[in-house]
């Protein structure tokens, strides 16, 4: 692992835990047994939160504050203005999202590899890299093998502050893996496995070879309305609005900062 992939895990690996957790709640509102999902919601929550970085000293805020001038000089008015737009950060947070972001990783970018480090030190028991590799697809929307500055902010603005529908449309285009605007059977099983593979066997220790399978089963016939064998957007999002276990998880994030 480089440095800058080492450097840029404390300011991601609570989004990345997040992201996670929220994935988990909506597939496992949709197709986990309770006891399976008790598990799972209980760990995340506690990784949760011992990813989450502490509150800044007073002393740390004051500097901020005071370099907020120098750091503004090194935004381009422009993009900074079109974030604050497109996101519901203030002006005032994106400088030093961004200041943080730059300080951890100087390049600018962050790649595949810096995701899968993080998710393994998560979850040592298990095999992580196909979920991080999924979340990364996620991330990265302009697919070109880097999550920049505004591809994380722009995550973070929907984790955070987003409205119901946007998470739901961000959960969407994550389980939608070859983006065509459809959540197949396969595409689903290949989540679900990579989610299991990532908990490890720590997590589910009688696991059977056919219960993904039939975990799929179980979200497809929730989810899948006219029985046409894949999950449209509007299905996805009217299933999961009517669900108020569901709605509750859109919630857990909206105070973190």
């Amino acid at each position: 692992m480089n440095s800058c992939q080492h450097a840029a895990a404390p300011m991601l690996r609570s989004t990345l835990v997040a992201m996670v957790t929220l994935t988990l709640y909506l597939l496992g509102n949709a197709c986990l047994q309770n006891s399976s999902r008790r598990g799972v919601t209980a760990r995340l929550k506690k990784l949760f939160l011992c990813s989450s970085t502490k509150a800044p000293s007073t002393t740390t805020q004051c500097n901020v504050e005071d370099e907020l001038e120098l750091s503004a000089a090194r935004h381009r008015p422009e993009a900074l203005e079109q974030l604050e737009a497109q996101t519901r950060f203030s002006r005032k947070e994106l400088q030093i999202l961004y200041r943080g972001f730059k300080n951890e990783c100087p390049s600018g970018v962050v790649n595949e590899d810096t995701f899968k480090e993080i998710y393994s030190q998560f979850f040592p028991q298990g095999d992580a890299s196909t979920y991080a590799h999924f979340l990364f697809d996620a991330f990265d929307t302009d697919h070109n093998g880097s999550v920049s500055f505004e591809d994380f902010v722009m995550g973070l603005s929907i984790l955070l502050r987003g409205t119901v529908q946007e998470k739901l449309n961000w959960a969407f285009n994550l389980y939608d893996i070859n983006k065509d605007g459809y959540i197949t059977k396969e595409e689903m099983l290949d989540i679900i496995k990579s989610i299991y593979d990532m908990m490890g066997k720590c997590t589910y220790p009688t696991l059977k070879e056919e219960t993904p399978r039939q975990h799929v089963e179980i979200f497809f016939q929730k989810m899948d309305k006219n029985r046409d064998g894949v999950v449209t957007i509007d299905e996805f999002i009217d299933c999961c609005q009517n669900d108020e276990n569901i709605m509750k998880s859109m919630q857990l994030f909206e105070n973190v900062i």
